[in-house]
């Protein structure tokens, strides 16, 4: 009812994004960073050097741009060679073996689930920004910031649940008008630059972060520490990439062509509205608050477009677009993070549930799994953006270490035209990355990064963990006896049927028992209530048509599963016995009857299932059902059936 008719396995295949579609939903993720990104390492820079971080964002944007560089041809690559889903897992794998690639998995499983994290709570610091810049400070608006991100998230994934062609038609646009709005502001930017009348921000606002000085930043020896760290907050702006090589198998085909070209459109766009965005906090003086609102993007469209009617439909257009962007951002994981669960669990490294589709032809577990993982998370950070970084380019840039090093071995075991050239330029592409890695670790440790670093090692042995336990399960079942094994001979066969009452379904179950043809067939009751033990009795050699006797067994300390057992052993003990015990399980199709009558046949299953010669068939009575059928001759006749103690079912 809330998500829709079921589909067809059929449409799978048509289940499929075009170019532009798939742009405006894998790219969403990596285009909104944008508004972040620049930020990121202004709130590194401005409290050291202070109003020298506007001149140093640029160098730290150029080197961050060629990063981005080297990854887009790393991953383009990537592309066009593994067409199915998994990105650098994939890649790890198949270069390196299924234990290592398990690296690679947890790296961008913990990206995924951060992304969604960082993405909304971004959003909502833009519709946060926006109020205040308009409205000035509103009281208690920031204390939306924590319900609004979990709401959106909420939303996220109920419309994921629908299904992938709905979820791109829905989220494909955010990412076009944010391209519009940020384009169109760096637009009128440049012309207020040329004719010089672009103002600046007060940097001493209050709320602002405090500025350093660049003499003592300088003095102190803290440049290079300084510019890594701010060069590893700006990474953020890169998280994202991965996500098109992570879902290939979505596009049309060809999917290697089709996801080249989107990747470098959106590498592309990226690397403009990057390098635009750190230019106009060069030239504006745009600082970072304490509280992440306003943040410097808003600040920009603020000041680009000035005050009046105009400047306040401007900067309503730009601040809509990076929240409805930002909050289609976190989708990306929603598309990305349940197509690599399902790659990784059909190499039996995840749990085999997130291999299955829904009704919608959506991956439900792996969407619902994101959602509550991510929510978490939101709650644990209080939706606070610059707390959730320190989690998140570890565990992208991990990917992007792997992916390179996997596409280096890759190309150096073949003999192909251009290897030198792509061999370098994925080396390259791996050894940086690493370094980002270990400066962002190193930079980033005391404010949350040891978190990721402690889950990478622990994810991954998990990993392998479940990975052995599905293979020990695979052998144990494989082993079939052969011509020659010593198994087993029954020379007899017993089948007990379980009685509590003399019933439809115990009636049904004994018929079933004399269709197995056993050596004996018999009816056993365990005695917990004395009482009503005699009725039963009384009753069964009253009722015509039961073909079997029915024992009682003594069972006074009530602990049926334990006195079951014990009849079991007995019943088997001389090794060529075997037992078939049937159990009536009576079904209730009402909420009401399943809540009002609980079930001990599977309880009873499990405590046997140990038991050698020892088989439990569990026989359903749908007892809903037959009192609906016996209900209106009930009615004609006039007629009751005697009322029965009810026993456990």
């Amino acid at each position: 009812m809330l998500l829709g008719p079921p589909l067809v396995t059929e449409r799978i295949r048509r289940e499929k994004l075009s170019n532009p579609a798939a742009l405006g939903v894998l790219a969403s993720d990596c285009i909104s960073s944008t508004a972040y990104g620049s930020e990121e390492m202004l709130r590194v820079l401005v409290p050291v050097i202070g109003v020298a971080a506007f001149t140093m964002i640029l160098p730290v944007t150029g080197a961050i741009l060629l990063v981005l560089l080297l990854v887009t041809l790393c991953y383009s690559d990537v592309v066009m060679i593994y067409t199915r889903a998994g990105g650098s897992y994939v890649v790890a794998r198949e270069n390196f073996g299924p234990d290592i690639a398990q690296i690679a998995s947890v790296a961008l499983l913990v990206d995924y689930i951060v992304t969604v994290a960082v993405q909304v709570s971004a959003g909502t610091n833009a519709i946060i920004s926006f109020a205040h810049l308009v409205g000035g400070t509103w009281t208690g608006i920031d204390h939306l910031q924590l319900p609004l991100s979990a709401l959106v998230i909420l939303i996220l994934a109920y419309g994921n649940l629908r299904g992938l062609r709905e979820a791109g038609r829905v989220f494909m646009v955010p990412a076009y008008l944010f391209i519009l709005a940020v384009g169109l502001m760096l637009v009128v930017g440049v012309v207020r630059g040329l004719t010089g009348t672009l103002p600046h921000a007060d940097v001493h606002a209050a709320g602002a972060v405090p500025l350093g000085t660049a003499g003592s930043g300088w003095l102190y020896g803290a440049s290079l520490f300084i510019v890594l760290r701010s060069f590893a907050n700006g990474g953020s702006s890169l998280t994202g990439l991965e996500a098109i090589s992570n879902s290939v198998s979505v596009f049309r085909d060809p999917k290697g062509h089709n996801a080249r070209r989107t990747l470098v459109t959106m590498s592309c766009v990226l690397g403009t509205l990057v390098l635009g965005v750190s230019a106009l906090a060069h030239f504006t003086h745009a600082i970072p608050y304490r509280d992440g609102t306003p943040t410097v993007l808003a600040q920009e469209a603020h000041l680009v477009f000035g005050g009046g009617v105009l400047g306040a439909l401007g900067l309503a257009f730009v601040q809509l677009a990076t929240a409805l962007i930002l909050y289609t951002g976190a989708n990306t994981p929603f598309t990305g993070f349940p197509f690599l669960a399902s790659f990784v669990a059909e190499d039996r490294f995840l749990p085999r549930q997130l291999t299955r589709r829904g009704h919608r032809l959506a991956f439900s577990n792996g969407i619902v799994s994101l959602a509550v993982v991510a929510l978490a998370l939101l709650v644990v950070t209080e939706a606070n953006v610059d707390r959730l970084v320190a989690l998140y380019a570890i565990g992208v840039f991990t990917a992007f270490t792997m992916a390179g090093s996997g596409m280096t071995a890759y190309h150096l075991r073949r003999r192909e035209p251009g290897r030198t050239w792509k061999v370098a330029v994925n080396l390259i592409t791996a050894v940086v990355s690493a370094a980002v890695v270990l400066i962002f670790g190193i930079t980033k440790f005391t404010e949350g990064a040891w978190l990721v670093v402690v889950v990478f090692p622990l994810g991954v042995w998990a990993l392998i963990r479940i990975n052995r336990e599905y293979r020990a399960e695979a052998a144990a079942l494989e082993a079939v006896p052969r011509p020659g094994d010593d198994v087993p001979r029954w020379r007899r066969h017993v089948v007990f049927v379980l009685a509590d009452s003399i019933d439809l379904a115990t009636v049904k179950a004994l018929r079933y028992a004399h269709e197995l043809r056993p050596d004996e067939v018999r009816a056993v009751h365990f005695m917990v209530d004395e009482a009503h033990a005699r009725r039963l009795m009384a009753r069964w050699e009253a009722t015509a048509g039961v073909t079997a006797a029915l024992e009682v067994v003594e069972c006074p300390d009530r602990r049926l599963r334990h006195a079951v057992m014990e009849l079991a052993a007995r019943t088997t003990e001389d090794g060529q016995t075997a037992l078939t015990l049937l159990v009536p399980r009576r079904t209730y199709t009402s909420p009401l009857g399943k809540l009002l009558h609980r079930g001990t046949a599977e309880s009873l299953a499990k405590a046997l299932e140990r038991l050698p010669g020892v088989a439990v068939t569990i026989l359903p009575f749908a007892v809903s059902l037959a009192a609906r059928e016996r209900g209106p001759r009930e009615e004609e006749s006039g007629e009751r059936e005697p009322r029965e103690r009810p026993g456990p079912e």
